[in-house]
């Protein structure tokens, strides 16, 4: 592996001096000087080469952090002195000019600060037996494998007002639960991952949809006679938002059936075999089977875990409206300081997780810090994680990443394929940036007036350009959250893996299947629906049978059984 990483080190760095040579030659001296000033044209193909030398290293050497670095390492060096020197002047520049930066940006530092106090509450109610009074508690409901996702789904939908706030509460109030239930910490991930962004973008009061609403505004400004508002434009593109209610349909169906396929299967084999193999107890969950282990930890009553709890969910939307202004709640949202309102809530949350541990006697001082820290301490390397993905994310706005993307499909675009093209220009971007908040801001402005352009020089019909900007417009908010679900390096996916607390990789694999089968038939879905003219009342229910019958066909129920000594060796007697 070391020698691997060398070899990727030093191939990295010829490429960068293959570049540089490129801009240098004889033949152009005084292009190149200036090139060399400036670095590359921003919007050029080579734009595209930070991300992709992030994921690409992400995927194959399995390390995220050494891949963000060389991927931001490699942006620095684009865009910025594109030189033999200019290669080792970029290596500190990542630090100071990117990394650093990337933390002092106040929104950045909001979605720290809320991670560590979500941390800190999550270490105080599970060593005052909070949590295991909440598991307790719903254990006489949850028996079952089944039972154990299905309610992790539902409390995804419960947490519907911020993905942020979702994937932190959830996941981290779950997991006890599934890790009883010989639930792989993946196919947690998963349902977490799943239900956040997409309860978020279709629900009529978020945070996401205060943002999404912002940036159909900004890009009304640049379309002349076009009056509907924001919000109605937001209510319009909810029918082509495939993506998202069929997300939320795979998630429920996979959870009632049972079935896993592809990587997730075998991550859910994996964890059988562990019982009798520790090398592959990554996890823990067999750790002298778990049942043993919790017998000597604290147990109190639920209300311990739930009541903090409850306190972020009540205090982060207390904080919406008190930072928001407007006659309606969708206007208040609209204008509300989301970090700020997050910000409140955790710090109230774990105020009061610390009264109500001191008072009740639960711990004493120095043990409820010492778990405050340890909860704290779960989050630090997911959030090591996410400042380098902001980093690179700056890098491909400053090298112009998704200019290109857009100039590639630009020459393509045609009326009623528009919508189809940018909901994969959409998840491109994502995918490639790692920010479906980013991509929305950046493709929104560009794709609803360019909506609006092409429905009035060629000559459609006002409603039908309408219906064109609807579909538009849903394309980029669903595609930026396909792209973000299959990325490595997006925020919302590093973030589910920090509270579940899931190896980063491992969650991108095998949520990714499941991803990409969503994606695809929201593709032809979107396709179906503006170019074919099927009706959507057909659609759906189509698109229904596809994923019931997906599922059903290739997903399997692993009996635990088989992956015992006993069984395996039954097995090899039958092939006998």
């Amino acid at each position: 592996m070391k020698r691997k990483a060398l070899f990727v080190i030093a191939g990295l760095f010829s490429v960068l001096l293959l570049i540089n040579f490129g801009y240098a030659s004889p033949d152009a001296a005084q292009a190149a000087e200036e090139a060399v000033n400036t670095g590359i044209e921003t919007g050029s193909w080579l734009s595209i080469l930070p991300p992709l030398v992030a994921i690409g290293i992400a995927l194959i050497f399995r390390q995220v952090l050494f891949a963000l670095f060389l991927g931001i390492w490699c942006g620095a060096f684009l865009a910025g002195d594109l030189s033999f020197g200019g290669v080792f002047t970029s290596f500190f520049a990542t630090l100071d000019g990117y990394i650093v930066p990337a933390t002092a940006d106040e929104s950045h530092m909001s979605i720290i600060i809320f991670t560590i106090l979500i941390g800190g509450m999550v270490g105080i109610i599970t060593d005052n037996g909070g949590t295991r009074g909440v598991i307790a508690r719903v254990t006489k409901f949850v028996r079952t494998k089944v039972h154990g996702q299905l309610m992790t789904a539902l409390m995804g939908f419960v947490v519907f007002f911020d993905d942020y706030a979702n994937t932190m509460v959830v996941g981290n109030t779950m997991r006890p639960l599934t890790d009883r239930l010989r639930i792989s910490r993946a196919k947690l991930a998963y349902l977490v991952d799943a239900t956040a962004a997409p309860v978020a973008t279709i629900a009529l009061v978020s945070t996401w949809i205060g943002a999404m609403v912002g940036f159909i505004a900004d890009a009304e400004s640049k379309m002349p006679n076009f009056n509907e508002s924001a919000y109605a434009v937001f209510i319009g593109s909810l029918p082509y938002n495939f993506y998202a209610f069929f997300t939320i349909l795979f998630v429920i169906l996979i959870a009632w059936s049972g079935r896993d396929f592809a990587t997730m299967l075998t991550s859910r084999i994996n964890l059988y075999k562990a019982k009798h193999d520790p090398e592959l107890d990554t996890y823990n969950l067999w750790k002298d089977k778990i049942e043993d282990d919790e017998e000597t930890k604290k147990v109190s009553h639920w209300t311990n875990a739930a009541i903090p709890i409850v306190t972020l969910i009540f205090g982060t939307i207390g904080g919406l409206f008190i930072t928001g202004s407007g006659d309606t709640i969708q206007s208040i949202i609209e204008t509300a300081d989301s970090y700020k309102a997050l910000l409140w809530g955790s710090l109230i949350s774990i105020t009061i997780a610390i009264i109500m541990t001191l008072y009740r006697n639960l711990l004493d001082i120095e043990d409820m810090l010492e778990g405050m820290m340890e909860g704290m301490h779960t989050m630090f390397d997911g959030l090591l994680i996410l400042v380098l993905a902001w980093a690179l994310s700056a890098i491909t706005v400053e090298l112009g990443t998704a200019d290109y993307l857009m100039n590639v499909f630009g020459e393509t675009l045609n009326p009623f394929w528009l919508p189809a093209i940018v909901f994969v220009l959409s998840a491109l971007t994502a995918f490639a940036t790692g920010s479906s908040w980013g991509t929305m801001g950046i493709l929104m402005p560009l794709v609803v007036p360019l909506a609006w352009e092409i429905g009035n020089n060629t000559g459609l019909p006002f409603e039908m350009t309408h219906e064109i900007i609807y579909a538009s417009v849903s394309s980029v908010l669903a595609g930026s959250v396909w792209g973000d679900h299959c990325s490595p390096i997006s925020d919302t996916t590093i973030l589910s893996s920090i509270a579940t607390q899931c190896d980063h990789v491992e969650h991108v694999n095998t949520q990714l299947p499941y991803a990409m089968i969503v994606g695809t038939i929201s593709v032809i879905s979107l396709i179906s629906i503006m170019v074919l003219g099927v009706p959507a009342w057909i659609i759906y229910p189509t698109g229904v049978l596809i994923i019931v019958a997906i599922i059903f066909q290739f997903g399997k129920i692993p009996d635990p059984e088989e992956y015992t000594p006993e069984g395996k060796e039954a097995a090899s007697t039958s092939l006998d």
